[in-house]
């Protein structure tokens, strides 16, 4: 076995669109032969084969929350990994994610007119609703390989669960999305400790970080949040602190200062739900972490100098991601 442990960020853009020099959002935590992937934005399995990690070494996909740009190639690591090594796997591969949200989220003030719900008898699913869905979607895939090019049962290869919340959480989606917690753990296995918190993405609720320990140090995923205490709690003391980031100055130039009454909720939304440039340096500061790498980057295409300005508030390195960067981790 390698002894060789990193994070590789596979894909560094924020948002639901499609990107010329960055692939979705989507990162690998290597910790030997074993690999552990969070999220799954557009590009990730061809973003895993070019970063050189095969299928049969994953062992878990960890989903911060349900937007579509962390969701988008979750079920195509079933359906084109069966053609890429994940039929390796000595056991299936356990995907865990949000559950159900149990509502439809209210709608923003700035909306004249309440919008039809989609798919009203199970309009909010969580990961593993969605991955029944899914597989319903694709039958007609999936029964043809099983039968005609002999594949193993997709049951075998990857198991969808819901992360079910501590019972003493006092979570309501639309009232208390991001209540103070504690991290509590969500997995483990001989190569990792993996512990979760809520964090702030209203109106997307659930919402979590993640908390990976290994013996070769320790990284968090923060995945889409505004400022949060529950996650400066859990990054404390970590290594590596990979953080979602977003130029607040162009969201006001994008967005036209809100003329408009989507406008004004788009910006709502993205300086709320976010976080700024320097409120990351800030939060790394505050966890006191050795690293903060930035990426999640919204807008994903601008050539910004301003991604630097993090270090004016964080006195430890800093890394402005780039799609397939390496940062290892070596506890001395």
């Amino acid at each position: 076995m390698s002894s060789a442990t990193e994070v590789i960020l596979l894909g560094t853009s924020g948002g639901p669109r499609w990107r010329r020099d960055r692939a979705g959002i989507a990162s690998a935590l290597v910790v030997g032969d074993a690999v552990y992937l969070v999220d799954c934005g557009y590009g990730t399995g061809r973003q895993m084969i070019r970063a050189g990690l095969g299928l049969d070494r994953l062992r878990g996909v960890f989903v911060t929350h349900l937007h579509s740009d962390h969701t988008i190639d979750f079920f195509s690591l079933l359906l084109f990994g069966w053609y890429e090594k994940l039929e390796g796997v000595e056991r299936p591969v356990v995907a865990l994610g949000p559950g159900d949200r149990g509502r439809v989220p209210p709608a923003s003030p700035h909306l004249l007119t309440p919008p039809a719900t989609i798919c009203a008898d199970s309009p909010t699913p969580g990961l593993a609703e969605m991955t029944r869905h899914l597989t319903r979607a694709f039958a007609t895939d999936i029964n043809d390989r099983l039968r005609d090019n002999l594949r193993r049962h997709p049951d075998d290869l990857l198991v969808a669960r819901d992360i079910a919340l501590p019972q003493d959480v006092s979570f309501d989606p639309d009232h208390h999305p991001c209540p103070r917690m504690r991290p509590f753990p969500i997995y483990e296995d001989d190569r990792v400790r993996v512990s979760a918190t809520l964090v702030q993405h209203a109106p997307v609720a659930p919402a979590f970080a993640f908390r990976f320990d290994t013996d070769e140090g320790s990284v968090v995923f923060s995945g889409d949040t505004g400022v949060c205490e529950n996650l400066i709690e859990l990054a404390a003391d970590a290594d590596v602190l990979v953080h979602e980031v977003i130029d607040e100055q162009w969201v006001h130039r994008q967005y036209e200062g809100g003329r408009t009454e989507q406008q004004r909720s788009m910006i709502d939304h993205h300086l709320t739900a976010h976080t700024a440039i320097p409120d990351t340096g800030r939060v790394a500061e505050r966890a006191g972490v050795r690293t903060l790498a930035l990426h999640h980057f919204v807008p994903g295409e601008l050539e910004s100098p301003r991604w630097h300005e993090a270090a004016k508030e964080f006195s430890g390195t800093l890394v402005v991601g780039q799609d397939l960067d390496r940062i290892p981790l070596r506890r001395t």
